[in-house]
This record gives C-alpha cells, structure tokens and sequence, in this order.
C-alpha cells in the first residue's frame, strides 16, 4: 500500500463541501481519486464498480446515510476503509461500531485531513499483513477522544501510559495527550495485562515503555519511562514491581 497509490471515493451531497475535499485531495501526494457520489445508494454502486481503498464518506445524505453504507460496504471483500466527514458530533459511537478510520469535522483542516489519509494507509497495511483468521480480543483495542477538530481513533497498543484527572483518564501518546470519560478501574479491566501494567491508583503503563526501576530514599519504587519521566509505584502495586522484573 506504501508504493502505490492511495485509491478514494467521495461520497458528500454537498457540492461545496465536495469540491472542498477534491482541492484538499490534490494537494496530497499518491492519492487517486476515482469518484464522487451525491447520495448513500449511488456510493455503495460505484464503491462496488470502482473498488476504492479508501472512502471519504459523509453521515448525512439522501437515502442511505453513511453509516448505513459503511455497513453495506463490510460484506463486500476487500471492504474499503472508511473515514467519516460531518458537520454532526453525535455519531461518533455509530462511527466506532461501523470501524471507521477516522472521524473528522467540517470545515475540514488540511494537514487534519493529511493524518486522516495516513491512518487510513496504515490500516490497510495492517489488514493486508495480519492472519486471515484472528481471534477476537477480549480486551480493548481502541479509543475515541475529542480535539480541536472532532474526534480522533487511538488504538491501545499505541498508548504510552494514562493518568487520571479526576473523572476522566488522559491518554498519553508521544508528545500528545487526549482526555476521555472513563474510570481507572475499567480501564485496568479492559486493557491487556500482557501489554499494561497499574503502578499506582492514578496510572496505568505500558510494559514496554517503561525502561527501568529505582528506590527513592523512602524504599518506594520508581519506575523509569522511555520518555525521560518517571511514575512513582503505589505501595499497593510495588507487587508488579517484581511480576515484572522476574523476581
């Protein structure tokens, strides 16, 4: 998917907001825009002549709404991935059930739409890479969170560590962080425990991103981050402590 390029549809009854997309779409590099739909029955049509890789799919169309066609789409094989575009918030846990890649608000930003288009390519390169058959989870794989322009899909392998902020959780990845609405407690349950660990009752750490561990001068553990920062380990965690160094 990396050497070729990057095949979308458009499907938005908004001629403005279309032709929007179709200048922003120039702009980018290895993209093939193969179409333009007005409504959902003609984009589920063409996406099936037209086999696109990527869809750029609004919610609100005549007939069909995007979400009813991103679940006609997921029967066909391969199954286009799928990046919403509205001007409406409210859809966001359709959007998650349906598997969209991405859910951006208009006006849509440029270099908004840039991340979007490389998500949807690593998505694709992931499916075409992983088993043809895979067990399902039962943990959590992903998040949706709220930034300045919508909302933003986190996979939970990518999260570095979360802290909690009082009713809600910040999750931390590289140098940027998102808050969601969620508890401590559901969070430790629903994450991996072969990928995260709880080091205190206000922070959860991947494994892998933490690189070692000291005692302050009150014998209280330290655990170093890839980052260059450090997590104190709650005394009731210092369990994990040994669970993960091997002793």
């Amino acid at each position: 998917m990396s050497d070729s390029e990057l095949r979308v549809l458009i499907a938005d009854d908004e001629p403005l907001a279309a032709e929007r997309l179709q200048l922003l779409l120039a702009k980018c590099e290895g993209i093939d825009l193969v179409g333009t739909a007005t409504d959902g029955d003609s984009t589920v049509r063409m996406a099936e002549a037209l086999t696109p890789d990527l869809l750029l799919l609004d919610i609100a169309m005549p007939g069909l709404d995007g979400i009813g066609v991103a679940r006609a789409l997921a029967l066909t094989r391969p199954s286009p991935a799928v990046i919403f575009i509205t001007a409406f918030d409210q859809f966001a846990v359709a959007a998650f059930e349906v598997e969209a890649v991405d859910y951006l608000m208009k006006p849509v930003e440029p270099s908004r739409l840039q991340r979007a288009l490389q998500r949807g390519r690593d998505y694709l390169e992931r499916r075409e890479t992983k088993p043809a058959v895979r067990p399902e989870s039962p943990h959590l794989q992903e998040f949706w969170a709220s930034d300045l322009t919508g909302l933003v899909r986190i996979a939970a392998r990518d999260i570095d560590r979360v802290s909690a902020e009082r009713d809600y959780m910040r999750l931390h990845v590289g140098r940027r962080s998102w808050l969601i609405h969620h508890s401590m407690a559901a969070l430790e349950e629903g994450l991996d425990p072969e990928l995260f660990v709880r080091l205190h009752r206000s922070a959860v750490v991947r494994k892998d991103f933490i690189t070692g561990f000291t005692r302050n001068p009150s014998g209280r553990w330290i655990a170093r981050l890839a980052d260059g920062t450090e997590q104190p380990v709650g005394r009731l965690y210092s369990d994990r402590v040994r669970s993960i160094a091997g002793r």
